[in-house]
This record gives C-alpha cells, structure tokens and sequence, in this order.
C-alpha cells in the first residue's frame, strides 16, 4: 500500500506518517514534507522517484503526472483499469494526505504579487480532487485533525463507505473554499471586490436546534474565526433567533470604543440603551426606555458582569446575556436561572467583527454591498444650520442618538436624554409615524422626553416631524440633510429655538 504525503501545515505529520508506515504504507512524499519525514527518521520515497520526473519550473510541476494522478484514479474493481496500469506500470495510491500552500495567510502578511501568485497551489488541489473523485478506493485527508481517526479506521480494518464519504466532502469543501479565497482576492484587488461572480463562504459552528421556527433547520456559520475565537457558551444553547439579537445588541453596545455601554433588543431592534458611569448604571438605565420589551430580551454588556450587576440581571426575564465576560461570581448567580443563555467573548469588552462587506438573500439571489460604516468623526463634523448651538451634553446624546438611529432598522427616530435612551420608533413606512410611534409609548410609560436629542437616520421630507418633536420637548436634532425643504426643516428648528446639525450621511437599514 502507498500514501502520497504532500502538506504546508505540518502539524502532527510525523507521527502520522510514522502510524501509517507501522500499518504497511509506503510513504511516497514531496519537497519540505519529505524533508521533514526524513528527518523524523520514517523512510520515504520521493515523487520524483514514482514520476521517473525531476521537479521543473522552481517546483511548480512536480506531481502533475500519469504514476501519480493515474496511480490515485484508476478503479480498483474495474478489470480494464487493473489491466491498463499493470501495462503501464502503475502502482496503486491507496492514501493521499494534502494540505494546500498557505494563499490566504500570505495575503495577510504581504501585498508582493509575485509571492501572492507562488501561494497558488497547483498540483496540491489537483490530488485532492483526483483522490475525492476515486474516494471509494481512497482515503483522502485534508484536515489535520482526522489523522488519529484516519489511522483507527485502517486499524480496524473498518469497511464503512460513510468515513471514506465524509473525507470526500471535507476534501472537495477544502478545494472548493481555497478557490474561493483565490477568486474573492483577486476581485477585491481588481474589481473592488465586485466581480461578475460573487462568493460567500461561511465554515460551520454548530447546529441550533431549529431554524427561526421549530419545521425549519438551521446553523451558525462564520467568517474568519470571529466565533471560534469570540464567542464562548457559558450556559444554555444559543437558538437561531438568538444569534440575530445577540449580533444586533453586539454592533450597538460595541460601538462605543471601552465605554459601559448597554443594549437590550428584542426581536432585532433595540428596546433600551444607556452609556452610565458603570455597568450597573448603564442596565438599570437601559431598563427606562420600555422594560415591558425588556422582559425576555438580549442583553449585551460592553464590560464584565459582577456580582451585583448579576444580582440585578435577575430580578426580570431575561433570555439571553452576551458580555465582554462574566466573574465567577456572576455565573453563580445565574446558575439558578434555568432558561438564562449566557455567552461571553472572553475579553474585557465586546468585539464586533467589522466585516467589510454585507449581503441580503432576495428571492432567487442576493444583493452585495460595501458594510455601512458609521464614522466616529460623522456627528463631530456635522453642520450647525440652527441658530442655537447643542449643549455640551445634548452633543454626547447626539452621538449615541445618530448610532442607534443608524444601526435600527428604517425608517427610524430615536430619541436620547442624559446618555440614556428614553424612545425609540423603529422599522416605520413614514418618517413621521416612526416619531409619534416613539413618543406614543414613551407617553404611555410615563417616560419625560423633554430635553432630550433627537436623531433620525435619514432626512426628514417634511416639518411635521420637527413639529412632534417639539410637542415632546426636544431641545436638539441630527439627522443627515439632503431634503428639498431643508429650508423650510431649519426654519422650523429655530422658530421652536431647537439646536440642528446635518451630518451629511444617511444610514438606511433595511
């Protein structure tokens, strides 16, 4: 029996291929790999040796040939193909252990073309596929950490096509994903990253129990890492739905650099929001703009929860906290909250990922765009157009208010008073409904709006908001400008001596 070894990442193949020579392998290898077995003290042939070929063209051609390819893909119960590599003196390849040239890493540490292109692996995909194709007769390993696994199914002889078929899939997602990184590359290097093909690749998390209802299935995939290295389950089992509001709350609480910031959301949207002195402050003021939503909501928490706050955390109905992290004393406090999810991204503060790009399933396809970032300078460069000039602290809410207007779904008004905010309306038809929406339930909460910052994320078309925010006794608003009757917008502002700055920016989310 042979092995083909040919790997970049090198981690644990000695022993392996020192496992694979104890069950009767011959170990066939190529340039650094064989170097490295050889070194180990485990005997190997090289590829050269099988192809009767030396390596050409600074060893951009070395396994491309019909001993190897033809040696990994004839079938070995088709009488024909025994018949045709006996004449052409072809030996069987029964193993193929291939990891690929490292192109996205080398894309991450140098801008170089020429050593980018040398990243591109050639003839490692090509035996992969050629061993994924044939995977009834060959084992093809790819992931570094099937080797134990790999070596007990040889041991125990075991004959189960399902193993042999799980290799195959994991070989041919491996390819598959390398050519993406490739072809999303070079888009991005040349086409701005939209290219007359579009590639989304996500690697597996973990399954959720269902989907957004109980008939649909459903799971976590992600991009670079972001949760195998951010996201830790501390209690409970995190649900499809739960993942939407914890990314939500997440971008939001996140934003604000190291403050104490604190959001609860509800099916996606936010429903309270404050940045205090500490944690403590921050919830308990989150809890003002409507606790009735808070009841069963998301939580995150741009700091480590302590006791105390834990301590408070449970006086409601909370399903889910994420955190920068929790104390050992908070997670016994929670202990006894049998429905409580908790989740932390080990880190003194929350971390968002920042992706560069977004995307949105429509039917038969997706729409593709740049992420909407909102710039921290956006409300400090904005223009005054009021007379009046915003008070130094009517400028702090007027930074928190345009944030959580521009990460809300649309249409959106919100409506910020001492770092707190006091109401939102959100995912409205009209500007001016999202504005009564708002003030409507903060009436109903008996919650005191006056003197609080407006922000609305896009501008207003009409001055019957500026109207309605009047009645609520708003002292200062921000929104992005652009309307055909701006003028008549700042009139209005003055006349009700209301502080306005344009930013100059609109924030849709849709």
């Amino acid at each position: 029996m042979r092995a083909l070894i040919s790997v970049s990442d090198k981690s644990g193949i000695e022993q392996f291929a020192r496992s694979l020579v104890g069950l009767g392998y011959e170990i066939v290898s190529t340039g650094g790999t064989y170097t490295a077995i050889v070194q180990a003290g485990i005997t190997a042939t090289k590829v050269e040796d099988i192809t009767n070929y030396k390596e050409c063209f600074d060893g951009r051609v070395k396994s491309l040939h019909p001993n190897i390819h033809g040696g990994i893909l004839h079938k070995r119960d088709d009488s024909d193909h025994i018949a045709q590599a006996k004449q052409l003196g072809i030996q069987a390849i029964d193993l193929v252990c291939v990891n690929l040239y490292p192109f996205r890493q080398t894309t991450q540490t140098t801008d170089d073309f020429d050593t980018i292109i040398e990243n591109i692996d050639i003839g490692g995909p090509a035996m992969i596929r050629s061993s994924a194709k044939n995977f009834q007769d060959v084992l093809v390993v790819t992931d570094t950490g099937d080797y134990d696994k790999t070596v007990q199914y040889i041991k125990n002889n075991d004959h189960d096509i399902e193993y042999r078929r799980q290799l195959m899939i994991k070989a041919f997602e491996h390819t598959a994903s390398y050519d993406v990184y490739i072809a999303n590359y070079m888009n991005k290097r040349y086409n701005n990253s939209f290219g007359q093909k579009q590639f989304i690749i996500g690697t597996k998390v973990f399954d959720t129990r269902y989907g957004e209802n109980p008939h649909q299935k459903g799971a976590l995939y992600e991009f670079d890492d972001h949760y195998t290295e951010n996201f830790y389950i501390k209690k409970g089992e995190p649900s499809f739905n739960n993942m939407g509001d914890i990314s939500s709350a997440l971008k939001i609480a996140s934003s604000f650099g190291d403050s104490p910031a604190v959001c609860i959301v509800k099916h996606g949207n936010p429903c309270g929001f404050a940045i205090k002195n500490s944690l403590l402050d921050s919830y308990n003021s989150a809890l003002i703009c409507d606790s009735v939503s808070a009841f069963g909501g998301v939580v995150a928490l741009n700091g480590i929860v302590d006791e105390t706050l834990a301590k408070k955390m449970t006086e409601i109905f909370l399903e889910v906290v994420i955190a920068g992290d929790f104390t050992s004393d908070a997670l016994r406090v929670f202990e006894s909250k049998k429905k409580l999810k908790l989740f932390s991204q080990n880190s003194p503060r929350l971390i968002s990922s920042n992706d560069t790009h977004s995307f949105k399933h429509i039917d038969g396809g997706f729409i593709y765009q740049d992420t909407d970032m909102i710039k921290y300078d956006e409300v400090k460069n904005s223009q005054l157009k009021s007379k009046r000039v915003a008070t130094i602290q009517e400028q702090k809410d007027m930074v928190i208010a345009y944030r959580l207007a521009s990460l809300t779904k649309s249409n959106c008004i919100t409506y910020v008073k001492n770092s707190v905010m006091v109401a939102i309306g959100m995912g409205m038809t009209s500007r001016v409904d999202a504005a009564k929406a708002a003030l409507r339930k903060a009436e109903d909460l008996g919650i005191d709006t006056s003197g609080s910052v407006l922000a609305s994320e896009a501008f207003f078309p009409f001055r019957d908001s500026i109207d309605f925010a009047q009645e609520a006794g708003v002292k200062c608003i921000i929104e992005p400008g652009g309307s055909i009757r701006d003028d008549e917008i700042i009139k209005a502002a003055d006349e009700f001596d209301m502080a306005l700055y344009f930013s100059g920016v609109r924030h849709f989310l849709h």
